[in-house]
């Protein structure tokens, strides 16, 4: 698979670590709109070619995959962008500003037959599987509750406290904590009620969010670009419950049994040795192309939308608009 990375940020550089020890990816190029810059970018990583603009590299036609690595307001251009130049696109989480730009690039996919994927990473890990598994045993009994927490002191990185860049700790933070609901109670919702403090610069700094589903589940999210919590997502049965640790990057898994009012731990998972995490979502995305599917099973379009719909009620919650991206 040759592969192009748009944008060279912090998080194109954890990219072209992890492509760089995938023998799958068998050419590798980066785009910034500074050509020194992707220059740089190239010499670190040996990638075999750089562009000093995003247009130049998506004319390049020994490209199958663009991985679009770019803040959150950019990533609708440039998705579409890059399906219109013929290309299958792994675009970032959040996938877009709001729901109806993420449908817009979903029915451009479509029309082309592309792949299109959102990197939200913890949708491809293997501790998904691990974390499925133990609910379907039975061992915690009937769910009843789910409650997730993510945060790091972040509040001095521009594209995070910026609206024109759609900062703030929801499409960054708080879809980690979404998606792990989601993942484990599902989308069967009845209501979410959300609420969040603002920086000085106008974006969410902290949010606090409750879903109640219609089987009457609950999850309570927590995020903040302030602070580092404890990073813990907890699936609360009647019997017991699961503790995944560091849920945007997930290392250990520990399952809890109730006895007498007390949890006792009765089985403690190591997650399997990874080069980075990302390389789930890369693999996901070779076998989706290979195939000729447009869509990961791991993260179909359709669980993408509903994300970006739970988000834009909550920033409606909120009274949070990102001017001139909407």
């Amino acid at each position: 698979m040759k592969f192009g990375i748009l944008g060279a940020g912090g998080i194109a550089r954890t990219m072209a670590t992890t492509i760089n020890r995938m023998p799958v990816v068998t050419r590798k190029v980066i785009a910034s709109r500074d050509a020194a810059r992707a220059e740089a970018f190239r010499k670190e990583f040996s990638f075999d070619a750089a562009y000093g603009s995003y247009e130049e590299m998506l004319a390049d036609p020994e490209i199958d995959l663009v991985y679009i690595a770019v803040p959150h307001s950019h990533h609708y251009k440039w998705t579409l962008a890059a399906l219109e130049a013929g290309k299958h696109v792994l675009c970032e989480k959040a996938f877009a500003v709001n729901e109806w730009k993420a449908r817009d690039m979903i029915a451009c996919a479509r029309r082309k037959h592309l792949l299109l994927a959102e990197a939200i990473w913890t949708r491809y890990m293997p501790y998904r599987r691990i974390v499925t598994d133990l609910i379907a045993s039975g061992e915690i009994g009937e769910i009843t509750t789910v409650t997730a927490n993510l945060g790091y002191p972040i509040d001095m990185n521009e594209r995070i406290i910026r609206p024109e860049l759609a900062g703030g700790a929801l499409l960054d933070l708080s879809v980690y904590t979404l998606n792990f609901a989601s993942m484990f109670l599902g989308n069967d919702i009845a209501r979410i009620n959300a609420s969040c403090v603002m920086t000085d610069t106008g974006v969410d700094g902290q949010d606090s969010i409750f879903i109640e589903y219609r089987d009457g589940r609950m999850a309570h999210l927590f995020s903040t670009i302030y602070a580092q919590p404890t990073r813990t997502g907890y699936i609360y049965g009647r019997d017991g419950f699961i503790e995944v640790h560091n849920i945007n990057n997930p290392d250990v898994i520990r399952l809890w049994k109730i006895a007498d009012r007390t949890p006792v731990l009765q089985e403690e998972i190591f997650v399997p040795e990874k080069i980075t995490g990302y390389e789930y979502e890369v693999l996901a995305c070779e076998k989706a192309i290979r195939s000729g599917a447009i869509e990961c099973p791991e993260m179909p379009h359709s669980e993408t939308i509903e994300i970006m719909r739970q988000m834009d009620e909550i920033r409606r919650q909120f009274g949070l608009v990102f001017p001139g991206i909407e």
